[in-house]
């Protein structure tokens, strides 16, 4: 450690992302214990962990149509994980974006490979919301992985052109109608090949797939997602 590094360390110490606890990790070992990866058994499309190794599906896949192909996620959405990620997009914690990309690139960078991904585009904020934020966190995380992977990452083709309701204050049906039509690709922009979207949190897959249906609309062949957390799985 240099001496600029030894200063901001005193000014700046490295805390887990998860309870802040400062210390020599960006997640703490406490932490890394109780909320460890997804691991199996998951849904084969979405990656809502599943209560039984039979199951294929979650119940929001389970005979529904999708526009993506499948996506994979992190960590459950509760206690630490939950807090870190609000802090990480109403408090402007911005550090925990970087975090999320490392953790993401450990885990899921063979699987890029399989799902042979050409480019990452994160899901957009609408310019009112975005003035509001100061910053999309989808954006944050998206470009930081793609330096990693060497991925090229687009912010501009897919455009959030309506102002819609946020996500986490409806139900279900909500959720689905609220989305529609949200999105639009420019039309100067020719998209194809396989794409991966990014985005903080997986619930329903309303959005991400309102999204994955814009895209391939638009010529994209397949797309696929990663999430840094989701919902409890039935």
């Amino acid at each position: 450690m240099n001496i600029v590094d030894k200063v901001l360390n005193i000014f700046y110490p490295t805390r887990c992302v998860f309870c802040e606890t400062v210390g020599e990790q960006q997640i703490c070992p406490a932490c890394r214990k109780e909320y460890p990866y997804l691991t199996e058994p998951r849904c084969k499309m979405c990656g809502k962990p599943l209560r039984r190794v039979e199951q294929e599906y979650c119940r929001d896949c389970n005979g529904n149509e999708r526009a993506f192909e499948c996506g994979r996620n992190l960590w459950l959405h509760r206690g630490g994980v939950s807090d870190s990620l609000y802090r990480f997009k109403y408090q402007g914690v911005k550090s925990n974006g970087r975090v999320y990309a490392e953790e993401l690139a450990a885990v899921y960078e063979n699987t890029l490979e399989n799902w042979e991904i050409e480019q990452i585009i994160p899901i957009p904020l609408h310019r009112r919301r975005l003035a509001q934020r100061g910053f999309n966190q989808a954006e944050v995380i998206a470009v930081r992985l793609g330096r990693m992977l060497d991925l090229p990452v687009n912010t501009s083709s897919l455009i959030r052109q309506r102002h819609t309701r946020p996500q986490k204050v409806l139900n279900d049906r909500e959720r689905w109608r609220n989305i529609r039509s949200a999105f639009r690709v420019k039309r100067s922009d020719n998209l194809s090949g396989n794409i991966l979207i990014v985005d903080d949190i997986y619930t329903t897959g309303s959005t991400l797939n309102e999204a994955a249906k814009c895209l391939k609309d638009a010529g994209v062949r397949k797309v696929f997602f990663l999430t840094i957390s989701i919902g409890q799985g039935i």
